[in-house]
């Protein structure tokens, strides 16, 4: 589509939307609905992990060497006693070898969303980015993420560098693909109305292609995060020195399966807080129908 340079009309110019009347206080019905609704679901939440813990329960009766949930739950105190101590490298709280996985995750997920959100509108816009990058994403996503990491360790000589590129490579796909997405499924209409507007290049950006857009930008995040958060476990594995991969791998060595256990039940209640984050973002930002 080729749009001219003139800008769009100050009629469609955000500043000029005419601020939405105050809605409604809900009724006391819906209130108490909700009330019911909340209530029902944390006892059916009781309910699933009831039926987890006794499931897991059983299954150390079979296998003695794994540790029963009385016994996690005694590591995982212990654990979060002293959090934060550093008696050297190889004597460090629970809570800074997940500071230093999350450190890791968080500057990888941000190098591949400066490179992700950019490249995927580029590709969704424009036919021709499309069909020149379609093949090398393609080829590049299934690889596992674990086999970067020889690659990012021979570039950087740093092993938490090269973890860092790993999370960077893993967080990058998910982020382009659906932002390309996005960008490409921006309806006729609304492409028609820019042309009708003479709405120029950043114009467009701006109204229509961002907006539109935006919600499958959130979940593409959302994907590269998750992703990110487990695949740093295995990374760390394989680099050694620190990091919660590193503190699960050390744990076996040492025969302590209680604090892998323990280790697992704070991966997974870090990766559901983190989960949850993106998901109320991409709700702010989920585009509602307005009924015809």
């Amino acid at each position: 589509m080729t749009l001219t340079d003139r800008a769009a009309p100050e009629a469609l110019e955000p500043e000029t939307v005419v601020a939405a009347a105050k809605l409604p206080a809900p009724a006391p019905g819906a209130v108490a609905a909700r009330g019911r609704d909340a209530v029902a679901s944390i006892a059916w939440a009781t309910v699933g992990v009831a039926i987890v813990v006794a499931g897991w329960w059983l299954v150390t009766l079979s296998s003695p060497g794994l540790a029963t949930p009385l016994e996690a739950a005694r590591a995982l105190q212990h654990l979060l006693a002293s959090p934060f101590h550093d008696n050297g490298p190889n004597d460090k709280g629970i809570g800074l070898q997940l500071f230093l996985s999350l450190q890791r995750v968080f500057v990888g997920f941000a190098l591949a969303t400066l490179v992700g959100v950019p490249l995927g509108f580029l590709i969704g816009a424009n036919r021709r980015a499309w069909q020149a990058a379609n093949p090398i994403v393609q080829i590049l996503r299934p690889v596992s993420p674990l086999a970067w990491f020889p690659i990012g360790l021979a570039a950087l000589k740093n092993a938490p560098h090269a973890a860092v590129f790993v999370i960077f490579v893993t967080a990058l796909w998910p982020t382009v693909i659906n932002t390309a997405a996005g960008a490409a499924s921006v309806p006729r209409d609304q492409r028609n109305v820019a042309r009708v507007f003479h709405f120029g290049r950043l114009a467009y950006v701006r109204h229509v292609l961002v907006p539109h857009a935006l919600p499958s930008v959130v979940t593409g995040l959302r994907l590269s995060m998750g992703i990110a958060w487990m695949v740093i476990v295995a990374v760390e594995m394989l680099s050694g020195g620190s990091g919660i991969g590193f503190f699960v791998w050390d744990s076996y060595n040492g025969s302590n399966l209680a604090n892998v256990t323990a280790a697992i039940l704070l991966i997974g209640a870090i990766g559901f807080a983190l989960d949850a984050g993106f998901l109320r973002l991409s709700r702010r930002v989920t585009l509602e129908e307005v009924p015809s």
